[in-house]
């Protein structure tokens, strides 16, 4: 019988120990050892190996899968790293299991954000390329404009990530507050686009990730609905796992 292997990475996402990019993480610092021996990226193991990181043995003994739905206060940072940062996603939620979020929402802003220890699911989530839905209101500076409108959702250059973003949905609520959809990620994508336009971002709060939406009070989490997560199955069913680069860059 022919004995099945698997990258280092992929068992530490399918114990829903991390995600395989925070597990390739680990394995770059040196953190991760298969039999006492630090591995090489992309190493395969056989299921009599055993795995440690940090000194902690990894086993497989999972029952089940856990995804939750946080409404993430501002000030939370969403890291797995507790021992660096005090604010941290993983002790605010105080959660029984170890799980990790889908994903970024940054510092100082507000709102959904899926957390889970299933980590094959989150790059299907997470691949701009998949076009994957994540919806935000948010409150600026001085009164938005239709030509702010017309931009904000037709492409904004962001020099800076040498990326030019993707068209979206963009709708004005009141005359300092919009609402936007995008389905890309890219790091700090709305308060970026907003400064293009010479407008800053007062509060931003993210409130639906596909089919899911924020129904809770903030600071408090709930888990997916058996309906919410057969649906996100369905969503994500011809998703890839695979990074396809962006071809909208700024051309020089």
């Amino acid at each position: 019988m022919e004995v099945q292997l698997k990258r280092i990475n992929k068992f530490l996402s399918e114990v829903g120990y991390c995600s395989r990019r925070e597990a390739d993480k680990l394995i770059e610092a040196g953190r991760v050892t298969i039999n006492g021996v630090i591995p090489e990226m992309g190493t395969k193991i056989a299921p009599e190996d055993v795995v440690h990181v940090d000194g902690e043995e990894i086993k497989n003994n999972k029952e089940s899968f856990v995804y939750l739905a946080f409404n993430k206060p501002v000030g939370i940072v969403c890291t797995t790293d507790t021992s660096v940062e005090k604010d941290n996603i993983i002790d605010f939620i105080n959660y029984p299991k170890r799980i990790f979020p889908i994903g970024r929402l940054d510092k100082p802003s507000e709102g959904l954000i899926l957390l889970t220890d299933d980590g094959d699911i989150v790059n299907k989530i997470l691949r701009a390329s998949n076009n994957h839905e994540k919806e935000y209101i948010v409150k600026v500076d001085k009164p938005i404009s239709q030509t702010f409108i017309e931009r904000m959702s037709g492409g904004i250059p962001l020099a800076e990530l040498n990326r030019v973003t993707k068209q979206c949905k963009v709708e004005k609520l009141s005359t300092y507050q919009f609402k936007i959809i995008l389905t890309q990620g890219l790091n700090r994508q709305i308060r970026r686009m907003c400064e293009y336009l010479t407008y800053e971002v007062e509060t931003l709060k993210r409130v639906r990730i596909m089919n899911i939406k924020m129904d809770m009070p903030v600071g408090e989490y709930r888990e997916l609905t058996k309906e919410e997560f057969n649906e996100l199955n369905n969503l994500i069913s011809n998703s890839t796992k695979e990074y396809r680069k962006s071809p909208r860059r700024i051309k020089k």
